[in-house]
């Protein structure tokens, strides 16, 4: 399962889904859809200017987790 971790970023980085589209020259629905999960995924561009504009790594805003559920035996 992928956890989007983006907006404990956002946080702590000082950013709301405005400035943050700013600094990353994306849209602001863009953004909220992410927060939301109300995507289908993420672009590589999208991804590559959160990263540059939040300072991270993708594993700093998006992480996978195995599911339990997932686990092939």
């Amino acid at each position: 399962m992928i956890i989007i971790k983006l907006a404990a970023k956002m946080k702590e980085e000082g950013y709301n889904i405005s400035t943050l589209a700013i600094a990353a020259g994306l849209h602001r629905n863009g953004i909220s859809k992410i927060l939301n999960g109300k995507n289908n995924g993420i672009e590589y561009d999208t991804l590559s200017k959160l990263c540059a504009a939040l300072k991270c790594n993708v594993q700093d805003i998006i992480e996978f987790v195995e599911d339990e559920n997932s686990i092939q035996e």
